[in-house]
Formats: structure tokens, C-alpha cells, sequence
């Protein structure tokens, strides 16, 4: 299984970026995908995440400005970030959990800056 990220960038405060990710290999159904973020000199956190059924969390510090979704057709999650802040600047990480195994994708860098 390999995680494919991509729409990471640089955009001024209060913009909006999408970010995907495809799951490519042999996926299957029941499976939980979502996004993490590490900062510089920070530990990795959970952005968010949904479930195969839609179900969703979010952390408290994006509650309102960022919505993921996913399309299990494609197996693809993707993150729709608005009112960015400079404190979202961040190498932001795909994740898979699946029949208990976890993976991740090779990270995107989102940079908030004017």
C-alpha cells in the first residue's frame, strides 16, 4: 500500500488550500484515513480524520475551517484548509489505518506566510 500527497504549498494568511491523497494497492473496505500535521520542533498531530461510513473527527484548532473528505471509489481522502493561519504551517502527513496496520504518506508542505 503506498499513500500518493499532493497540494501542499505556500498561500497568504486567510487563503484556502486542498490537499489529496490516494491510497494506492489492495484497499479495503472498513478502513479510517486521515491527516497529520508536524510543525517545526513539534511533535505530530492529528488534523483529522473519516471513516469508511463518512464519520468524521476533527481537532479543536481547525473545528470550522478545514473539511476532509473522502471518495472510496478512488480511495482518496483530501482536506480542505480555509482561513489559513501562519500557524498552520506544517509538513502535513496522509494516513491509512487498515486490518490494523497503519501507513503513511511522504508528507506535503503547507506554508501560511505574507
Amino acid at each position: 500500500v503506498q499513500l500518493q500527497a499532493s497540494g501542499g504549498g505556500l498561500v497568504q494568511p486567510g487563503g484556502s488550500l486542498r490537499l489529496s491523497c490516494a491510497a494506492l494497492g489492495s484497499i479495503f473496505s472498513g478502513n479510517i484515513m486521515g491527516w497529520y500535521r508536524q510543525a517545526p520542533g513539534k511533535q505530530r498531530e492529528l488534523v483529522a480524520r473519516i471513516l469508511s461510513n463518512g464519520g468524521t473527527n476533527y481537532a479543536d484548532f481547525v473545528k470550522g475551517r478545514f473539511t476532509i473528505s473522502r471518495d472510496n471509489a478512488k480511495n482518496t481522502v483530501y482536506l480542505q484548509m480555509n482561513s489559513l493561519k501562519p500557524e498552520d504551517t506544517a509538513v502535513y502527513y496522509c494516513n491509512l489505518i487498515m486490518r490494523g496496520l497503519e501507513y503513511w504518506g511522504q508528507g506535503t508542505l503547507v506554508t501560511v506566510s505574507s
